[in-house]
């Protein structure tokens, strides 16, 4: 089976290619990454080396780069890239629409092209918008997305939709809920708890803290993700979540509680801008149908990402600096500032 997956750089991208490279090692794996601010090749570390493994620095929305690193012969697209970050959307929502709306179509086109086998876009729980208290947001639940992440992740859906039913094209959708584990950028909660607790700084709250999410480890999301790909059913919309419903608050709280802290390190500030109050996704279809289930319970969870934040602190210290980059040279002995199609 040969892969090509965007976005491999980044933290869920990177936790699946390690993951399918380690079990499939004779797997062909092509990782295509724009390698912007999020995205580490530091994390690919581990597998660098593996002889399936190929890394081109390219943009999805660039159809070009694209049509040159896609094999001829591939059996799926796995699309992770995306811009993600809620904030900066809110700060400028055009590099939002660009790369996960016009990027998807851009690939959505050049699969149709090579003849790929199946396409499978990764979106998330966000879509749904905020859920009311005692409701949960199911596969069929119509899209009511309130940020401009969102809202560009629900375009990036509906095209891969249309794709499907226009072209016949074998398309799936998962929409997962929030995230954490191992190299995790430090501008998301957990990373930027961890790592300003160690200093004793200040962790922002926004609000009350009482805004309520699902979290799920990463790897549980990989495991899911990869059983999507192998034996999802053509078509389907499959919803991956934790089942740890936990307002932030009580998250932090449980963190530094681990971490030997205290809450008073948790301070209030501004809310964000049209902040969702809840996410929670309605996940039984995943389990009754492809028989996956979460295996990593929170707090085991959090206390393993805290150890491993602290058994790496250079990789921590690197991303927060910036100096990550520079790995890029010293993994690959030249600059790869070039243009989008540069084979890593």
């Amino acid at each position: 089976m040969a892969i090509f997956v965007t976005g491999g750089a980044g933290f869920i991208g990177s936790e699946f290619v390690r993951a399918w490279v380690r079990r499939f090692p004779a797997e062909t794996v092509i990782n295509f990454d724009k390698l912007t601010y999020a995205g580490n090749l530091e994390n690919l570390a581990p597998v660098a080396n593996e002889p399936g493994y190929r890394m081109y620095r390219g943009d999805i929305c660039d159809a070009g780069a694209v049509r040159e690193a896609l094999p001829e012969r591939c059996d799926a697209v796995v699309h992770f890239a995306a811009e993600s970050h809620v904030d900066r959307s809110i700060l400028s929502a055009s590099e939002f629409v660009r790369t996960n709306v016009l990027g998807t179509q851009v690939l959505l086109d050049v699969a149709r092209e090579k003849g790929v086998k199946r396409f499978l876009y990764i979106s998330t729980d966000e879509v749904g918008g905020s859920i009311p208290p005692g409701r949960l947001f199911r596969e069929d639940s119509p899209p009511a997305p309130s940020s401009p992440y969102a809202a560009s992740k629900t375009a990036g859906e509906h095209l891969v939709r249309a794709a499907a039913h226009t072209f016949g094209i074998d398309a799936l959708i998962t929409r997962t809920s929030n995230n954490y584990g191992p190299y995790q950028f430090p501008e998301k909660l957990i990373p930027l708890a961890i790592s300003n607790a160690r200093l004793d700084q200040p962790i922002p709250v926004y609000g009350d803290g009482l805004q309520v999410r699902d979290w799920i480890h990463v790897a549980d999301n990989c495991r899911a993700v990869a059983a999507v790909l192998q034996r999802g059913r053509p078509g389907a919309t499959y919803h991956i979540g934790g089942g740890n419903q936990t307002p932030n608050r009580e998250l932090l709280g449980l963190l530094l509680n681990i971490m030997g802290k205290p809450e008073s390190l948790l301070v209030s500030v501004t809310d964000r801008l049209g902040h969702d109050r809840r996410y929670a996704v309605e996940g039984s279809l995943i389990r009754s149908e492809l028989g996956w289930e979460p295996e990593i319970p929170l707090e085991d969870g959090l206390r393993a990402t805290v150890q491993w934040y602290d058994a790496n602190r250079e990789w921590l210290e690197h991303a927060r600096s910036g100096e990550y980059r520079q790995y890029y040279d010293r993994m690959y002995g030249r600059d790869l500032k070039g243009a989008g199609g540069d084979r890593a």
